[in-house]
């Protein structure tokens, strides 16, 4: 099986397991394995003025370009960083850019996920 074909079955893997959460949970939310695969919930996706869900997990331009405003990029990376490679979850303001181009503040929660041996990123984001 390839590496595209499998994460795509770890995506749909991790919805299903956390989907009372993502359907439920009072933030925006998304879970990130990499540009291609990752699954967000409507609140979150609303929130950046996408259709659904699926419109903005269907966007695959390198994520930081397409969804975070300028300022804003080395603070997610570094924040990932950290959860994948030391497992340390943290809590950091960051500007998301809307899909019109607007830029909206929000606090985000990130914290490292393992789903059948693969490490993801939970993220947790309020409107500030």
């Amino acid at each position: 099986m390839d590496e595209h074909k499998h994460h795509e079955q770890l995506i749909d893997g991790i919805s299903k397991q956390f989907k009372e959460i993502l359907e439920n949970s009072g933030q925006g939310m998304y879970i990130y394995l990499d540009d291609i695969h990752k699954i967000c919930n409507e609140k979150f996706a609303k929130m950046l003025g996408y259709t659904s869900a699926k419109d903005w997990s269907s966007a695959i331009q390198p994520f930081t370009e397409l969804f975070v405003d300028k300022g804003s990029p080395s603070i997610l990376v570094h924040a990932y960083r950290s959860a994948m490679e030391k497992g340390i979850g943290s809590s950091f303001d960051i500007n998301w850019k809307t899909k019109n181009g607007k830029s909206l503040k929000t606090n985000v929660i990130l914290v490292p996920i393992a789903f059948e041996g693969h490490l993801m990123a939970l993220h947790f984001v309020t409107k500030k």
